[in-house]
């Protein structure tokens, strides 16, 4: 008698199904390359184009194709990196203390950028 095994394979549409819902806020300027809006709701991708798990770095890449409506892309990042003088807390704890860029991304998060980068 032959039995019936089951695989469970992760499709790339199952990929793409499973979001993150996290709050990315924009000060100091930056809402002007986002729709004039300081505070968005979004829902990401939870494993990036490599099936890891989502980081800053995916979610800067996130915003510059999917929410930034300015074409002036090069006042948010620089050669695929944020821009220096970007101010990043995740959870109102600075970046550099969580890893950056390389910091996972986790559901809830409010990541908030601030430029310090001001005309005169």
């Amino acid at each position: 008698m032959a039995t019936a095994t089951t695989t469970t394979e992760t499709t790339s549409s199952e990929i793409e199904a499973s979001k993150i819902s996290i709050e990315v806020e924009f000060s100091g300027g930056l809402e002007m390359l986002f729709s004039d809006q300081r505070r968005h709701m979004l829902s990401i991708p939870a494993l990036n184009k490599d099936g890891k798990p989502a980081t800053i770095a995916d979610l800067i890449g996130y915003l510059c194709e999917h929410t930034m409506r300015d074409t002036r892309k090069e006042l948010f990042v620089l050669e695929d990196h944020l821009r220096p003088g970007i101010l990043v807390l995740i959870n109102d704890a600075d970046w550099e203390l969580e890893g950056e860029e390389a910091y996972e991304i986790q559901a809830g998060d409010n990541i908030l950028f601030v430029s310090t980068l001001h005309g005169g």
